[in-house]
């Protein structure tokens, strides 16, 4: 089976509005947090970030299609003391702009070295934040599903009444639950906090993230011969990682070192077809 790969050099403010509406089916991406990576990106101001990433939201959700989704992995930042809201106010902008901030997941970088600061602790998660255009967009749950494990050893030995009843929300959230379902399951889903380790031996680019994170969002979200979007391809984690999972993608880098890093890559590896270069 042929799958292709296609990376473009460009700035992607530009280089998306060449592609095809509804043409995607999964954007996963991390694009350069406010006031981070100034040698290479250029630093956007947390005052400007929502200013600067809304065209090219919009662009994402014209090439989307209406059963895809959007992942967006971003952090806030420490200034002055407090956090900045800068991405608490691109989601409100985004909901402008039609998006349904469907879910978040929480990555939580389970190596993180420790740190301190006067009045702060080093963070160790990051946000993923999931916009869709349509309520109805794909989902491959059980793709993702993990070992019952400790859980239930420990949860399942004492069931109350209660747990062996669909029994009312006490919050009035209108969600009840049976947990005796669980009982002689050997998988269960999971939550929406990821435990991954960072990425510690690409050294190449500042800011990798472990090839796991988005591969495990390839197979909640896609199916085989779908099409991946990675806007900031930065060292073509996202790319690498669609096509060993037999997907389409397209990557979009606007810093030439980091474009050719990727091409030679994919050029010393033969199992890739139909690679074609802007």
């Amino acid at each position: 089976m042929e799958v292709a790969v296609d990376i473009i050099l460009g700035d992607c403010r530009e280089e998306l509005k060449k592609l095809p509406s509804d043409s995607v089916d999964l954007i996963f991406t991390s694009p350069p947090y406010a006031d981070r990576r100034k040698d290479t990106y250029g630093g956007i101001s947390p005052d400007r970030y929502v200013e600067w990433f809304l065209p090219i939201s919009l662009e994402l959700k014209r090439v989307l299609k209406e059963s895809g989704t959007f992942i967006l992995n971003i952090k806030e930042k420490a200034e002055n003391g407090q956090r900045h809201t800068y991405v608490i106010e691109l989601i409100l902008q985004m909901k402008q702009q039609g998006w349904l901030w469907t879910e978040e997941f929480v990555w939580h970088k389970k190596n993180s070295y420790p740190g301190k600061w006067p009045n702060r602790f080093r963070d160790a998660w990051e946000r993923l934040l999931q916009f869709n255009k349509s309520r109805r967009f794909k989902m491959f749950q059980e793709e993702v599903m993990v070992p019952m494990g400790q859980w239930a050893e420990a949860r399942l030995k004492r069931l109350s009444d209660t747990d062996k009843t669909r029994d009312v929300s006490k919050v009035g959230s209108g969600f009840g639950k049976n947990i005796s379902n669980w009982l002689q399951r050997d998988m269960a889903y999971p939550t929406n906090v990821i435990h991954l380790a960072t990425e510690c031996n690409n050294k190449n680019h500042s800011a990798a993230f472990p090839e796991s994170l988005p591969e495990w969002f390839i197979k909640l979200f896609t199916e085989v011969n779908d099409t991946v979007l990675d806007p900031f391809m930065g060292s073509g984690t996202t790319i690498k990682v669609a096509r060993k999972m037999m997907r389409n993608s397209i990557g979009i880098e606007i810093l030439p070192r980091y474009y050719e890093m990727v091409r030679e890559d994919l050029d010393k590896d033969i199992t890739y077809q139909n690679l074609r270069l802007l």
